[in-house]
């Protein structure tokens, strides 16, 4: 399963429906990491020397960033779902069809309906 960093937005109880699922997630929050004006720069920095991928709502300022270096551990980018437990399945089926997160930019987006 994947190592992941929720960024400091990331819904909390999707972090705890991944973890049900086998992901390791480490949250901002838990790394003492929250409220701090962090710029999404140093987020990224710090799951890459965490050797995770980060898991974000921040889908525009991520694109940027992966785009600029795709040296990563992998960023997914998320589109906000009230339905936890459908937005938590989906990235759960999103990282279970790559092989490896190295490098990639993975989107999760809501369903239309």
């Amino acid at each position: 399963m994947a190592r992941l960093y929720a960024d400091e937005q990331f819904p909390r109880l999707v972090s705890n429906l991944l973890r049900t699922m086998g992901h390791d997630v480490l949250t901002v929050q838990e790394a003492g990491n929250d409220n701090l004006g962090i710029p999404d720069e140093e987020v990224l920095a710090f799951a890459i020397r965490e050797n995770r991928a980060v898991l974000t709502l921040n889908r525009q300022d991520f694109i940027r960033l992966h785009h600029r270096n795709s040296e990563h551990c992998g960023i997914i980018v998320c589109t906000n779902d009230t339905d936890r437990n459908r937005m938590a399945d989906r990235i759960n089926e999103a990282i279970a069809s790559q092989a490896s997160l190295q490098g990639q930019l993975i989107r999760v987006v809501r369903p239309a309906n």
